[in-house]
């Protein structure tokens, strides 16, 4: 078995790395430096990873078997868990995986400096994501109650509103990129208005929304911008609570301090942001390369929400988390963990296990099993919101724009890579253009018609004596919506008063899809 650290260093019996152990040939450089990566370990960052991870990820599988050892940036030390049964024993024990950095062997002998890239996803800070037990209780709590009163349908409205928003700066256009003009930036709207700043959002919060995971060599000072937006709303609601997801924070019984505050802001921030807009743009793109895909969403065999499983099953937002740190020595996947080691929770190669998916073209409708937000006590506790951003987002782009098509081939599609996530650079696509819309209305693919200003009320029209002796046509039963209530029994044959006309029955099914959109 290998380790991928020695034991801790500073003593003469084990001044260098053991024969076999990925640590062995590193050199003081935190960096890597100019030197090969130790023979036989892959690194989970550089060319490899950035152009295939999923292919990475399956020679890992071969090579180690369900638990690997890997290099991080700077060739750090780590294992990458790859098994599903083994993330999910990992995730559900914190006893012996915790949340703590404090815990990194790495972090504690120096051989990861504080400005190491990846440092603002792994510094300690005072947060839930990185308590375990009681701490972590406290913290979390104010999370998930703080997160159970949003109003879901306010969100949604929201939602539908910025992304008519979104959609007229292009629809007159013919052709747009869905990813920075859409997926990039509907879920940052959203966020900022649930936190309460929504003067804030720009192009450069979102920006360094983005950077900051990437472990690039700005990733500290976008991080920096982000906590000082952060900073400042915490102060405002501290003088002046509202009625938004930041006042709730601060004034949540468990008492967090305004350090406390403003790291779990960032935490929901981020996490949401990340996560849904890469959901969004993997949902757009499967809809638009799958004929399949999109023939069981036009048929009504598949649901938006439906759609956006499967996708979390195929290209999950995140494809690792890092990190878990071993508590004590033990064991995982037939790999000896050492006391202090690092850990990454390996989604994307978890949710393609052979174990739990042998056939990975399988539908997976109806699964939630999939790791796509982890699991255990530190799983993602705002997922529903990101299901909501994307699911009614999407739905309001395709009602905007039914007519979609790509403008490249599907092959031209290109990806950026990072540790945690990988997402599409661009979705070029054309359709045919259409004026804007009121942002406040529903959206639709052609422009809304007046609203009646009055009931007109009139008497029924006279009916000619042949038409009267003939049997009466009875109405066309309107088609509900897919899940939508049973519709009432059609009543007998007869004139329809004018305040009622044929169309009637159906735009009352239209008032209660709407209701549910949340417009």
């Amino acid at each position: 078995m290998t380790t991928p650290y020695p034991h801790r260093p500073g003593t003469d019996e084990h001044a260098a790395p053991p024969p076999g152990c990925p640590a062995h040939g590193l050199v003081a450089d935190a960096f890597g430096g100019d030197h090969p990566a130790p023979s036989g370990l892959r690194r989970l960052y550089g060319p490899e990873a950035e152009n295939d991870p999923m292919g990475l990820y399956e020679k890992l599988r071969a090579e180690h078997g369900s638990v690997a050892p890997v290099l991080l940036h700077g060739d750090v030390p780590a294992w990458l868990v790859l098994g599903h049964s083994e993330n999910l024993h990992m995730t559900r024990t914190p006893s012996q995986f915790s949340r703590d950095s404090r815990r990194w062997r790495a972090v504690n002998d120096g051989s990861v400096p504080p400005d190491h890239p990846l440092a603002p996803i792994f510094t300690w800070q005072p947060i839930c994501v990185f308590a375990d037990g009681a701490d972590h209780e406290r913290l979390r709590g104010a999370v998930t109650d703080s997160i159970g009163r949003i109003d879901h349908r306010g969100v949604r409205r929201f939602i539908n509103r910025y992304s008519n928003r979104l959609v007229n700066d292009f629809c007159q256009d013919g052709r747009a990129d869905l990813v920075s003009r859409f997926a990039e930036h509907l879920p940052m709207m959203v966020m900022a208005q649930i936190l309460g700043m929504p003067e804030e959002y720009n192009e450069r919060l979102v920006g360094a929304a983005r950077d900051m995971i990437k472990g690039t060599e700005t990733a500290v000072g976008s991080n920096a911008y982000v906590m000082g937006v952060l900073d400042r709303l915490v102060a405002r609601r501290r003088a002046a609570p509202d009625e938004d997801f930041a006042s709730w924070l601060v004034q949540h019984p468990a008492g967090l301090t305004d350090a406390e505050v403003a790291q779990h802001l960032r935490l929901v921030l981020i996490a949401a942001y990340e996560t849904t807009a890469n959901l969004i743009a993997n949902v757009l793109r499967m809809v638009l390369t799958d004929p399949r895909f999109r023939a069981q969403l036009s048929g009504g065999h598949m649901t938006l929400p439906e759609a956006v499983e499967q996708t979390l099953w195929d290209e999950p937002p995140f494809t690792t988390i890092f990190g878990r740190w071993a508590v004590g020595d033990t064991e995982l996947g037939g790999q000896r963990i050492k006391a202090g080691d690092a850990l990454v929770v390996g989604i994307a190669a978890a949710n393609v296990d052979p174990v739990v998916r042998p056939d990975v073209n399988a539908s997976m409708q109806g699964n939630r099993a999939h790791l796509a937000f982890s699991g255990g006590p530190h799983e993602c506790p705002g997922q529903d919101i990101g299901r909501a951003i994307a699911d009614t987002g999407i739905d309001a782009l395709l009602l905007r724009l039914p007519d979609l098509q790509l403008a490249v081939p599907e092959e031209d599609l290109s990806w950026s890579a990072s540790l945690m996530s990988r997402h599409l650079q661009e979705l070029p696509v054309t359709f045919a253009a259409r004026p804007p819309q009121d942002v406040a209305g529903p959206p639709s693919a052609t422009p809304q018609h007046a609203p009646r200003t009055e009931w007109q009320v009139e008497s029924p029209r006279p009916v000619p004596a042949q038409a009267a002796s003939a049997p009466a046509a009875v109405p066309p039963v309107p088609v509900a919506p897919a899940g939508s209530p049973p519709p009432l029994a059609p009543t007998p044959a007869g004139p329809i008063p004018a305040q009622r006309g044929p169309g009637a029955p159906e735009r009352a099914w239209q008032a209660v899809v709407r209701w549910w959109r949340g417009y």
